[in-house]
């Protein structure tokens, strides 16, 4: 199984993300648990996570998320795919740097 967190400010925004990805999770039979945090609970939710995705709305934690992720991947998610709320793009995109990993 696949551990995918996504994170914005409060974890509010991201939680309308987290539905459509895990619709398009079920389409194609993914294997994945997906979550949304805010940004202050992250070290709760490192262990056993695959990759991490930041809304648009934080990129600029990028750098401070990725020193704390000890080399979990972190991405920030396109403005366009996250505005869209296009889950089907963003969990393959996902899905997609899981694997390279």
């Amino acid at each position: 199984m696949k551990h995918i967190l996504l994170m914005c400010s409060a974890g509010m925004s991201t939680s309308i993300m987290v539905k459509n990805m895990r619709e398009a999770a079920a389409k194609i039979d993914a294997d994945v648990e997906i979550h949304a945090i805010a940004e202050q609970s992250l070290n709760e939710h490192l262990a056993g996570t695959d990759i991490i995705l930041l809304g648009p709305q934080i990129r600029f934690l990028l750098d401070k998320i990725t020193a704390l992720a000890n080399g979990i991947p972190v991405r920030v998610i396109d403005t366009m795919d996250y505005g869209t709320m296009n889950g089907d793009k963003i969990l393959r995109q996902a899905l997609d740097i899981i694997e390279v990993k």
